[in-house]
């Protein structure tokens, strides 16, 4: 490909030392839905870090297929790693292929339907407990739900309830911490601030529930399948060596981070969702009852709750910003890209080009399905990531989240308390719908099924 002498567009307001900050931290959003007015490639400030951003599906692409030229990296990943290692999710290049093959075998679709009657149980058990008239935190709810579920399959027995609520409440201390760590200048994370001591407490104390688990199941010999495949693999193309006591607490700590965070977040959107569009939550309870035993199907016998979900990983994809950084000079739409640069990519962004999605802020399951389903360019859709780096536990994740929602809407009935309109908050390190609450109905309970949603949209992104 030609060059061009014609430097990257930048985006303006940035500030001496601290860059793009301060939009970044009020109003990040907003600022990603700017920058493609600006060009498909823009220069940004990642606080003192300089980066560019891409804000086209073809661009990402070339990004996510090149994984060892775009490898893992930047500020994100580097605060990240503070506290989850080199995990499969945050390993450079060099270490992915490695890791993949050892940790494939715990997701072959085989294996999918009986992790899917596990999940049922769980979900089952978890939603038993709601009472009509009670209004859930449904994050809270959301979190408990695909904790118990990524336990139940993945890891046999898990850590007893203390641990595990331990496990959660770090998890959120640093899922809170990790975006305003990254943007924010080094110096500043190093200060001995409440923020910043919370933080490397939380670190600290997960990294101890993590280890002793780790080593308790490893003496009993009763892990599930994800946890005995990690003590137990063998690298049949490398040096037949398998992951050391450190490598295996890193990936349990991925494991638990992403197997939770992901799936609770996008349900919980999508109950917020439903919430606001009755008429479609009345189709999704019809749809269920027709399956019968929903939270043990494949989801493909749910298509329009499996629809819901993506439209809910559409408007509101869990991991909005994710980073790389070049391992060697390179080239993208003609501009050359020295090595060490970081380059910013947002599925936010690129779910909400009108290009891509007409009438993008709108909430439509239909764009999934039937006719009104259009093909997308390479990378259109990028909730999970694309190409080597995608993550493995996609599918699994997928599953989870159709068939817990439903599960739910199968039983109960879910609306805003008092008709309240819900602001989606600024995203952490994701999209969390923090501050989100419905109150609990049974479906008998619920006006009628083409009651009128307050609003076409999905909720005011900002």
């Amino acid at each position: 490909m030609t060059t061009t002498d014609t430097p990257i567009p930048r985006a303006p307001g940035a500030l001496p030392l601290l860059g793009h900050a301060v939009p970044l931290l009020r109003d990040p959003l907003g600022f990603l839905r700017s920058l493609p007015q600006h060009g498909d490639l823009v220069a940004v400030r990642l606080g003192p870090h300089p980066a560019i951003a891409v804000c086209d599906p073809r661009l990402l692409h070339e990004v996510l297929v090149n994984d060892r030229t775009f490898d893992k990296g930047g500020p994100l990943y580097d605060r990240v790693r503070e506290f989850i290692g080199n995990g499969l999710g945050t390993c450079p290049h060099a270490q992915h292929r490695r890791q993949r093959r050892l940790l494939q075998p715990a997701f072959r679709p085989d294996l999918l339907p009986g992790y899917r009657q596990t999940m049922a149980v769980q979900i089952d058990e978890a939603i038993s407990a709601w009472r009509e008239g009670q209004i859930i935190d449904v994050l809270h709810e959301t979190q408990h739900i695909a904790s118990r579920a990524l336990i139940a399959t993945l890891f046999g027995t898990g850590p007893d309830s203390a641990d595990r609520d331990r496990i959660a409440t770090d998890i959120a201390t640093l899922v809170a911490s990790t975006y305003r760590r990254t943007i924010q200048p080094d110096w500043l994370n190093a200060l001995p601030t409440p923020a910043n001591i919370r933080c490397r407490r939380a670190v600290r104390r997960l990294r101890t529930t993590i280890d002793a688990y780790v080593a308790e199941q490893r003496t009993r010999g009763d892990a599930g399948p994800m946890l005995s495949m990690l003590l137990n693999a063998r690298d049949s193309e490398g040096n037949g060596q398998g992951l050391s006591d450190a490598e295996c607490i890193e990936q349990v700590t991925a494991f638990f981070l992403a197997g939770t965070e992901t799936t609770a977040v996008t349900l919980a959107w999508a109950l917020h969702l439903l919430a606001t569009h009755p008429h479609l939550e009345h189709e999704v309870r019809g749809e269920a009852d027709r399956v019968g035993n929903a939270a043990g199907s494949d989801p493909e016998q749910l298509p329009l709750t499996r629809a819901v979900v993506t439209e809910a990983l559409r408007l509101y994809p869990p991991a909005w910003l994710l980073m790389r950084i070049t391992t060697a000079d390179t080239s993208l739409a003609g501009h050359p890209i020295p090595a060490g640069t970081t380059v910013v990519f947002s599925p936010y962004l690129i779910h909400h080009r009108p290009d891509l999605y007409p009438d993008p802020e709108r909430f439509d399951p239909g764009r999934w399905t039937g006719a009104a389903h259009h093909p997308l360019p390479r990378h259109g859709f990028v909730p999970f990531g694309g190409g080597a780096r995608k993550c493995i536990g996609d599918r699994f994740a997928l599953a989870e989240a159709v068939l817990a929602l439903a599960t739910i809407v199968g039983r109960w009935h879910l609306e805003h308390p008092g008709g309240a309109a819900f602001r989606p908050p600024r995203p952490l390190a994701t999209f969390q719908p923090r501050g989100l609450r419905l109150s609990v109905a049974s479906p008998a309970a619920r006006t009628g099924p083409h009651t009128q949603a307050p609003s076409g949209r999905g909720g005011d992104d900002g």
